[in-house]
């Protein structure tokens, strides 16, 4: 249990983001259902369609959660930084809420503008939990 105090931030991080991934799912059915559509379904692939916006911003969060998962974990198991885990995870989380918001928002362009530099954000978070993670366990061998 002292490990995982130490590493409380990526814990709270962890359970922020699946608590909102499990917030916004409904709420982009229900949209998408007050669009005429099918809770499942994808809107039409129109970067000016607020709702496919909305779909494509959740879709992204679920897309990444399973890397975020994995990485958090990984660096949490093999004793990497608590402070760096604890930052990333945090940073991770936060990009998220900024990506949902601009991309939900239809902020910039479809490609390589802000939305594009956020999901980097969170990316980068995730790629060195996971090189922290590796070399925590080699320099550890």
């Amino acid at each position: 249990m002292d490990t995982l105090v130490q590493y409380g931030h990526a814990v709270v991080a962890l359970a922020a983001t699946t608590f909102f991934g499990l917030l916004v799912g409904p709420l982009t059915a229900v949209a998408k259902m007050t669009g005429g559509l099918q809770a499942g379904s994808t809107p039409e692939q129109d970067y000016g369609n607020r709702l496919y916006r909305f779909n494509r911003a959740y879709l992204n969060l679920v897309e990444t959660m399973g890397f975020f998962v994995a990485s958090v974990a990984a660096a949490i198991l093999a004793g990497a930084s608590p402070y760096w885990v604890n930052l990333l995870a945090s940073v991770f989380f936060v990009s998220r809420l900024v990506l949902f918001a601009v991309h939900a928002a239809g902020i910039g362009p479809m490609n390589f503008g802000p939305r594009t530099f956020i999901y980097v954000v969170g990316w980068l978070c995730c790629l060195v939990m996971s090189v922290m993670a590796i070399l925590a366990i080699l320099s550890a061998a």
